[in-house]
């Protein structure tokens, strides 16, 4: 959510953004907004005078009675006020409410840097990293090979969970786990603090991180509870400090969190009907930085180069694309996706996503921070900026390996960089083979 004041105060530079995003409805609801704003001041303003027009009146009153004085003009008009003040406070709470409304719906204001476009289609490329690996024989797909290995099975997942959902076994399910200690090394070495959130979140702090009318149909509810499976754990990692202060001392916080991930989306055609690509249940690790606004940019380099540097390490070939005016969403002020090269379709596909949200969480959940000491006349509160990076999601990584270091005999190699994290194993082959 956009603060009002910087609303008010900086009308055009959202009405640009807004004109960037192509949206006219939402053009047209914020000169809505910016109207009943300037009407509910006015109105909170009569009040005001209204109130202080009893006051004085009443003083007048009890003056001229105290000298046995005429006061029936006073007295009718005093008895006007009441009615006249709540006939404003009325109006001015509708409003309230509709300028709140709009607020909710308001999107992030964009970085001058974000490339316009309509869709997918128009988001620019950053830069690539990696020679993509020419192969001499067939690739297998990413699901096949992994059954074939052992270590994925598809059918008794549906079978159990229905579509979407798959058995992790063996040494494909060691990889899983190899790449998620691999991430969270990583982090930790960058003085990130690991956190388990919890799996579940309430509406309100969940309407806090995200625009939840545009992302409940990916999400889990459960039924009968205003209760949400979390979709990544950036969510309750972010909505914890929900109306709190933050000390200026305590800035920046960096956490890494890792959890399983629900989402109800799945591939519609190809690859991704059985596989890794798209699940409704995957596990993920994730940075979150919480920030004063002055360093947020700064910040927003730091995760993209800690998320590249990863998958360096990873030898998988990728390339950063800058997300468009059209395909952003309303959360982040700017996003840059990675993309992981998949050699058997010849393209590269989204594997990480990373933002800078600025103050627009903050905004909506309440999340500001102290600057100068505590009761003194310097103190001022600010809302902090807030950002966000797919450090590593394994089920698309997974696929990448398969695909990537996959041998004519049927064999995956493993990265080097997770061999200290697999009990010995440099190399995944069927059972048959090993035996």
């Amino acid at each position: 959510m956009l603060d009002l004041r910087f609303v008010r105060e900086n009308a055009d530079v959202v009405r640009e953004s807004l004109h960037k995003r192509q949206d006219k409805p939402l053009l047209s609801k914020f000169e809505k907004l910016l109207a009943e704003d300037k009407e509910h001041r006015v109105l909170n303003v009569e009040v005001e005078s209204l109130r202080a027009e009893r006051n004085k009146i009443s003083r007048e009153i009890n003056e001229l009675v105290k000298q046995k004085k005429d006061a029936d003009a006073l007295l009718k008009r005093a008895k006007e006020i009441p009615r006249r003040i709540k006939t404003a406070e009325e109006k001015a709470e509708k409003l309230h409410g509709e300028i709140d409304f709009i607020l909710m719906r308001l999107p992030n204001v964009l970085h001058e840097s974000v490339p316009f476009g309509k869709g997918e289609e128009d988001n620019t490329e950053v830069k690539k990293w990696g020679m993509p690996k020419k192969f001499a024989f067939a690739l297998k797909t990413h699901g096949e090979l992994a059954e074939e290995l052992g270590g994925a099975d598809f059918k008794r997942a549906a079978k159990v969970s229905g579509a979407g959902f798959v058995f992790v076994k063996g040494a494909l399910a060691l990889l899983d786990l190899a790449l998620q200690r691999f991430a969270i090394d990583f982090m930790l070495k960058r003085g990130f603090t690991l956190v388990q959130p919890p799996l579940l979140m309430e509406r309100k702090p969940y309407e806090g991180v995200t625009d939840l009318k545009d992302f409940e149909n990916v999400m889990y509810k459960i039924d009968g509870e205003e209760k949400y499976l979390i979709a990544t754990s950036e969510h309750p990692l972010v909505a914890q400090f929900q109306d709190e202060v933050l000390e200026e001392n305590d800035l920046p916080i960096k956490l890494v969190g890792v959890s399983p991930n629900f989402r109800r989306e799945v591939g519609a055609h190809g690859v991704d009907n059985k596989g890794f690509f798209r699940m409704h249940q995957f596990n993920k690790v994730e940075q979150v930085v919480v920030c004063k606004p002055e360093e947020s940019w700064e910040w927003f380099g730091e995760i993209n180069a800690n998320t590249e540097a990863i998958f360096q390490e990873l030898e998988l070939p990728y390339r950063i694309v800058s997300v468009c005016t059209g395909d952003i969403g309303i959360v982040a002020a700017k996003k840059h996706d990675l993309e992981l090269w998949m050699p058997r379709e010849r393209a590269y596909k989204e594997a990480a996503s990373l933002s800078n949200c600025t103050a627009f969480q903050a905004a909506r959940l309440g999340i500001k921070y102290r600057i100068g000491k505590q009761g003194s006349a310097e103190e001022a509160k600010e809302f902090v900026h807030t950002l966000n990076a797919t450090a590593l999601a394994t089920s698309r990584v997974l696929r990448a390996i398969l695909e990537n270091f996959q041998n004519v005999d049927g064999t995956v190699d493993i990265p080097k960089a997770l061999w200290p994290y697999m009990n010995g194993l440099k190399k995944i082959s069927t059972p048959d083979s090993r035996a």
